[in-house]
């Protein structure tokens, strides 16, 4: 039982202790594509203003990347919030055992590659293909085609899920081009490496949560049988694709690489099959589809190859989804979820579709299921399967609806809630739209404070790493990058700005002050809701932002 200790210098917050996770809510510099500081916000502004606050580190090293160049995430971010500790997280795992050559050493890169060397058959791989480096990375890719010819193997296909989300939104063809040319070094007499069909990542493959089963099918269709409409290169598709359209890379429909009329990658019997992104969320259902029984009832699937299948990391580390992973993810303990259950304190998580996983399954360390099913209540608010510009306030003001249920009812301890809006919003580049989306969340934040300071309780008001804060791109001086018609050139990524911490208290705030530091992240959340409902915080923990 991992039990938390009465603190000596008891804060004791008699109401919920209520953190609020403002998804993509970072803090930058004053700019035209900063849609946080250009919405009308008088709640957050009132809050800066009137509450004591620090900024959060979201992204890099502080929670557990390889460098500081790299951006946070969501998964990443709540896993630090939920644990207080900082773990080393799936780019830094991936790219370790590949330099060290420990992915190559076991068991399932060797069950796979020897099933293709020894039966003549194909090894394919599907996956997010940039160098974004928050699902995947296009550098883990090339490092195991490259071994899967020096090991014998003679085929090797790709299926590209184009990303223009986590990097530029119309840089496809910037990886496309240097991959193509990677393959033709590699491609001789005894080698053929080529890319085989292809999409944009929020049209088919990646879907999460079981939101929208449609892009697995889509997927499915396109990488395993080989059906929809087909060009001559990846180039071509994406060229005549965004002529057509107008698309952005995540948005482009699928495609099909075919030779004389046939398709060149379909996935058939006795083939090899490795899903390369490393983050687990848009991963497990294409890995479900892949290795479920005839009871599977998500869509036809029409044929079902016969396939040694295997994920880069086990994504589902409860319910062992894939059965075979190339790299064991980290071992993520002594979260405060289990500490809080174990201590037999009330808690209560909720967001929509979207979000709803990061504050249970990430937050409780890449866990399913609850600690303890009678002093812990989880909600999930259905998302829309719209794009979420259209409906840019999503599901806010029911999530609020729930929460201020929740602190009313008495009922619960501590709180937690994930508004999707300025992260899901932003990342459709849309400007206007992500200025509404923080609206519309200022607006049920507003509501949702009203009912903590009547409970008598304290919010902790925060984000998981920025993303609405820059929407648009920027050269090294700072100046708004042009598309060819002179409007500003969307970002759609996150950001490496920090986020905001807010404790907003009406009623304990001279039991305690919150500390000078400008090294703090998103790990040092956990001890500091524990101290104020009058605990230490585990020792493991990085330490609290308040003191008594």
């Amino acid at each position: 039982m991992a039990k938390l200790n009465k603190s000596a210098q008891n804060i004791g917050v008699t109401g919920p202790v209520v953190t609020i996770v403002m998804d993509g809510i970072g803090i930058a510099p004053d700019g035209p594509g900063n849609a946080v500081k250009n919405a009308y916000t008088p709640t957050l502004d009132m809050l800066m203003e009137k509450y004591p606050w620090v900024k959060l580190r979201a992204h890099g090293t502080a929670v557990g990347l390889m460098s500081d160049d790299d951006m946070g995430n969501s998964e990443v971010g709540h896993n630090a919030l939920g644990s207080g500790q900082v773990f080393a997280q799936g780019a830094k795992l991936v790219t370790e055992s590949i330099e060290t050559g420990r992915m190559f050493e076991g068991e399932t890169w060797k069950t796979l590659a020897g099933n293709c060397v020894a039966n003549g058959t194909t090894l394919h791989f599907i996956g997010l293909f940039s160098d974004g480096n928050v699902h995947s990375h296009i550098n883990h890719l090339k490092a195991m085609v490259e071994k899967a010819k020096a090991e014998g193997v003679k085929n090797v296909r790709v299926h590209i899920l184009l990303d223009g989300r986590d990097v530029g939104e119309t840089s496809a063809l910037e990886y496309v081009e240097p991959f193509e040319a990677f393959l033709a070094s590699l491609n001789d007499d005894a080698f053929t490496a080529k890319i085989a069909s292809g999409g944009g990542r929020m049209n088919i493959t990646m879907d999460r949560y079981e939101a929208n089963w449609k892009m697995v099918e889509n997927g499915w269709h396109t990488h395993v049988l080989g059906e929809g409409r087909q060009f001559a290169s990846a180039k071509e598709a994406i060229e005549t694709y965004r002529a057509e359209t107008g698309a952005i890379d995540q948005d482009l429909p699928a495609f099909v690489i075919a030779e004389n009329g046939a398709p060149v990658g379909t996935i058939e019997d006795g083939d090899s099959v490795i899903f390369y992104n490393f983050r687990g969320d848009r991963a497990i259902e294409i890995s479900k589809t892949f290795e479920a029984g005839a009871d599977f009832d998500k869509f036809d699937r029409v044929r079902v190859p016969n396939v040694i299948y295997a994920g880069m990391l086990e994504y589902d580390g409860d319910l062992h989804i894939p059965s075979r992973y190339l790299v064991a993810p980290p071992a993520i303990t002594n979260t405060m979820g289990e500490y809080l259950a174990d201590t037999g304190i009330t808690q209560y998580a909720i967001s929509e579709t979207q979000k709803y996983g990061h504050v249970t399954y990430f937050w409780n360390g890449n866990k399913s299921g609850k600690f303890d099913e009678n002093t812990e209540t989880y909600q999930e608010i259905p998302s829309d399967v719209v794009p979420f510009e259209q409906r840019p306030w999503m599901q806010c003001a029911y999530i609020a609806d729930q929460v201020i249920a929740a602190i009313e009812s008495g009922k619960y301890q501590v709180i937690r809630c994930n508004f999707p809006n300025g992260d899901m919003v932003g990342h459709t580049g849309n400007y206007a739209a992500t200025v509404i989306s923080v609206e519309a969340l200022d607006v049920q934040l507003a509501r949702i404070l009203k009912a903590v300071d009547a409970a008598k309780g304290v919010a902790v008001i925060t984000a998981d790493h920025g993303n609405a804060d820059e929407m648009y791109e920027t050269d090294k001086k700072g100046k708004v990058k042009t598309n060819a018609d002179g409007s500003p050139k969307a970002k759609t990524s996150h950001t490496l700005s920090p986020v905001p911490c807010i404790i907003y208290d009406n009623h304990y705030a001279d039991k305690y002050t919150m500390k000078d530091g400008t090294n703090f992240g998103l790990a040092n959340v956990a001890a500091t809701t524990v101290n104020l409902l009058g605990y230490d915080a585990p020792e493991m923990w990085c330490e609290s932002l308040i003191k008594a």
